[in-house]
């Protein structure tokens, strides 16, 4: 049984890996060619990355034990999540898929270099960096401002007596 999963699964890769660089590899210079460029799809691309991985690290989609009301059911949260970490990582995969092949000539269809995958890529590089940045820093300002909400609520309560505890109030 674990020998026909393996295969299985051997398959999927095998064909599934393939099937989408050769689809990347016959897509990419339509995509190269429409109003934009490759600077623009390098853009759109990393714009795709950063919406997958906020999705996918959204707290909504955390696995909860009860589902709360207005939420999805456990299966719909793993799938969504699922669907995000793909939207994340499939535009390297397409990007990657453009550039020359390891170990091949270059004269060979399927290893010869994409042209518009370098400007591409280098778009899509800095998008991610600077927006994955810019959504770091705000993030960092919302619990910092959030601590301090909180630190200021403890300190109103002390100051009345009721952050203190029972025995102390006694």
């Amino acid at each position: 049984m674990l020998v026909l999963f393996v295969a299985v699964v051997g398959l999927v890769v095998v064909f599934g890996f393939g099937g989408a660089r050769w689809a990347a590899r016959e897509g990419a210079p339509a995509l190269y060619g429409l109003p934009g460029g490759a600077w623009g799809v390098g853009g759109v691309l990393g714009l795709i990355t950063l919406l997958g991985w906020s999705g996918a690290l959204s707290e909504r989609l955390a696995s909860r034990d009860a589902a709360g009301p207005g939420k999805g059911p456990g299966a719909l949260r793993a799938v969504a999540r699922g669907v995000c970490y793909a939207a994340a990582v499939a535009p390297v995969f397409f990007l990657f898929s453009g550039l020359q092949g390891k170990n091949c000539r270059s004269y060979e269809a399927g290893c010869s270099y994409v042209p518009g995958t370098g400007p591409a890529l280098l778009v899509y590089v800095g998008c991610v960096a600077v927006g994955g940045w810019l959504t770091h820093r705000r993030r960092r300002a919302v619990r910092e401002a959030r601590r301090t909400r909180e630190r200021e609520r403890l300190r109103r309560l002390r100051k009345k007596g009721g952050g203190k505890s029972r025995a102390v109030r006694r």
